[in-house]
């Protein structure tokens, strides 16, 4: 019966949900177009929920290989500007952790939304683990609901939240919320009809200089919190004793107040955007109280949080106390941040603090409603006027004793890279296929491909093994008409760290794209260490290799493998292989630069001076301009191409793209 109420077009009609059932449904009226999940309970049902509404609402829900890849797909949709959710139990956000703070940084097209299933008391999980921390490492707006209701308000909310902010929001809720039933109000299911598309200036990347932007959009977060309905107060004005309190203990706390006779007489400030705070609001109750109480499950996340404030503001307080699970007047069923909160818990805590006699009531098993809290039409965003620029600038730079600051140097691949021959050979056919196609990645010495270096060839930057996980996602959106050909690149040592995950998924959810794995036979970012596929472990031994090809042809995806050196050649094989459907496999192997420079010193480089026409060749000094190898100088005395003895490795790409052919190469004989 609950299933079908999801999905009824009645707004205004009251239906019995539970609490997943209700964070779909908001999702729903958000206009959610992408969802993606790992199952583990207490999160499980949503995707389930989800997954049965799709077909009558026309969007994309998948069950992804593990929870990172599953909020990287959700962040390629989010990214094509449609809205996108991932939903997870508390022990996936340590898989997808390394993702989150790459996509923080580097902000969210339409409305991204990780919904997070805490597990207090450990019911089916092996830990207890506080998820609200990550969003206090991470920097990233999360919002807590505290019954049914606001379970469904808050994850519609939380996307219009995240497209104001451009940035991913955390919807955190608990078990008792995941699980139990109440009553909700159905809102309005809109008519979307939204197409995706990633703009040719549509880039993502996760660069340490967005810092500053994204503590722009915490503070903005913090700003709209001041005013958002989710955040209530009840009880006199200028309360002596106050009550603070966040999640299912907000409900507990109204039980609890209840059941002593207390509702009224104390201050109770349920608090539901639990990061960051609502610092002036929280301010504003403390100003007259004396005695301070908190309540919330697992760790002392807000009262941490509200004690720093209140430290730095103590001259506008009135000496108050503090009373929580720091002071150990507040335990959960099995002490200090240990297992769950109940109306018991809270009712003996009260009565302990506030010196009342032991109550003589039993509390009912559950409030079919909790706080009236759903945001008005537009919420707290509408009329903030608040807006963050696209752009968070540069680094400053640092100073210098010199009387002119020295010029900045570009990063640069070295002279002879092979990624610079992938990304030349990649850019050139997507130019040639000319449907719109792009490149996405992640980090590694191959990261330079969203530089100057690398012709600013990738689009989206985040932690590795992201691109495949990304691309995943936009390779599904021919759901809603996407046409655009999807490139994703990694290094053979992330292939192996965390790539596998996301073909599989790809494998399985029929994702259509083409993967790149630029393989350089080495970890050539961090030292060239090896890795399976190089042969030798760490002590040097030699042990056998595992071929890239075997594992890509082993879970069944068509591999084709070249030499990207071989500029026309891997030009030719990848825009053939962009005409294909499906997911396609292309390895470009060539050893690093630096590996192998060595072996190359015997050969030789030259510009012939008589054939370089210089400034009137008409390439406009293509080969150090655009090409851009470090080993493709140019001579200012007579203005003619030179190549720099020195750093060339004899890789003999740019011989082949000279228009003039002026650059030779004469390999020695072994």
């Amino acid at each position: 019966m609950s299933l079908r109420s999801v999905g009824l077009r009645e707004p205004g009609k009251t239906v019995l949900l539970s609490g997943n059932e209700a964070c779909a449904r908001g999702a729903i009226e958000a206009g959610v177009k992408f969802c993606s999940s790992y199952p583990g309970s207490p999160s499980s049902e949503v995707l389930g929920t989800l997954a049965a509404m799709a077909p009558e609402f026309g969007f994309y829900a998948e069950w992804s290989t593990n929870e990172k890849v599953a909020l990287e797909s959700a962040a390629a949709a989010s990214f094509a500007g449609l809205r996108a959710m991932s939903v997870m139990k508390s022990n996936g956000v340590n898989v997808v952790s390394d993702f989150m703070a790459s996509v923080a940084l580097s902000s969210t097209g339409a409305g991204l939304v990780l919904l997070i299933s805490d597990d207090p008391s450990s019911h089916s999980s092996i830990n207890e683990q506080d998820s609200r921390l990550y969003s206090k490492m991470f920097e990233i707006p999360m919002l807590e609901p505290s019954d049914y209701q606001e379970a469904k308000d808050m994850m519609k909310w939380a996307f219009e939240l995240s497209e104001t902010l451009k940035q991913i929001v955390i919807v955190r809720e608990v078990t008792r919320i995941a699980h139990a039933r109440g009553t909700v109000v159905l809102g309005e299911i809109p008519e979307t009809n939204a197409r995706p598309k990633f703009g040719p200036n549509d880039r993502y990347l996760c660069l340490p200089v967005f810092h500053s932007r994204q503590h722009q959009q915490l503070a903005q977060a913090a700003e709209i919190f001041e005013t958002s309905t989710f955040n209530k107060y009840t009880g006199p004005a200028g309360a002596g004793d106050l009550v603070i309190c966040s999640g299912t203990s907000g409900m507990y706390a109204r039980e609890a107040l209840d059941a002593l006779g207390l509702e009224g007489k104390i201050g109770c400030l349920k608090i539901g955007t639990t990061y960051p705070l609502p610092n002036q609001l929280i301010l504003k109750h403390l100003a007259q109280a004396k005695r301070v109480i908190f309540f919330e499950e697992i760790n002392s996340f807000l009262e941490d949080q509200v004690m720093t404030l209140a430290a730095q503001n103590w001259a506008k307080l009135s000496n108050p106390r503090f009373f929580g699970q720091n002071s150990g007047d507040v335990a959960g069923q099995k002490g200090p941040g240990i297992g769950e909160m109940d109306p018991d818990v809270v009712a003996n805590s009260l009565r302990k603090i506030l010196g009342l006699p032991a109550p003589s009531y039993t509390p009912p098993a559950a409030l079919s409603t909790g706080f009236d809290a759903a945001p008005k039409p537009g919420g707290a965003l509408a009329g903030s006027g608040a807006e963050i620029s696209g752009a968070a600038g540069g680094a400053t730079p640092g100073g210098c004793p010199c009387p002119v600051e020295p010029p900045n140097r570009d990063l640069a691949m070295c002279s002879g890279c092979p990624h610079r021959a992938s990304y030349w050979a990649l850019k050139t056919a997507l130019e040639m296929d000319g449907r719109g196609g792009f490149v996405i990645g992640d980090i590694g010495c191959y990261s330079m491909g969203a530089m100057k270096t690398g012709y600013f060839t990738l689009r989206t930057l985040h932690s590795m093994g992201s691109g495949v996980g990304i691309a995943s996602g936009f390779g599904k959106l021919d759901f809603f008409g996407f046409d655009q050909p999807v490139v994703a690149v990694m290094g053979d040592s992330t292939f192996f760290h965390s790539c596998v995950p996301g073909l599989l998924n790809a494998r399985y959810n029929r994702s259509s794209f083409l993967c790149v794995v630029l393989d350089n036979s080495t970890t050539a970012m961090t030292g060239h260490q090896p890795h399976p596929g190089t042969g030798k472990n760490a002590f040097g031994e030699p042990v056998p290799p595992v071929a890239i090809e075997e594992v890509t042809r082993g879970i069944g995806l068509p591999t084709t493998v070249c030499n990207p050196f071989e500029v026309e050649k891997t030009i030719e094989t990848v825009l053939d292989l962009l005409s294909q459907k499906g997911l396609q496999v292309l390895i470009l192997r060539e050893p690093c630069a630096l590996v192998v420079a060595s072996s190359r010193k015997k050969d030789r480089v030259w510009v012939e001076q008589e054939e370089c026409r210089g400034e009137g060749c008409g390439c406009a000094r293509f080969c150090n301009r655009v090409w851009a190898c470090p080993a493709n100088i140019w001579d200012s005395g007579t203005n003619k191409a030179a190549i720099d003895d020195v750093i060339c490795t004899r890789c003999g790409v740019c011989v082949s793209l000279c228009p003039a052919g002026a650059i030779k190469i004469e390999r020695a004989v072994v």
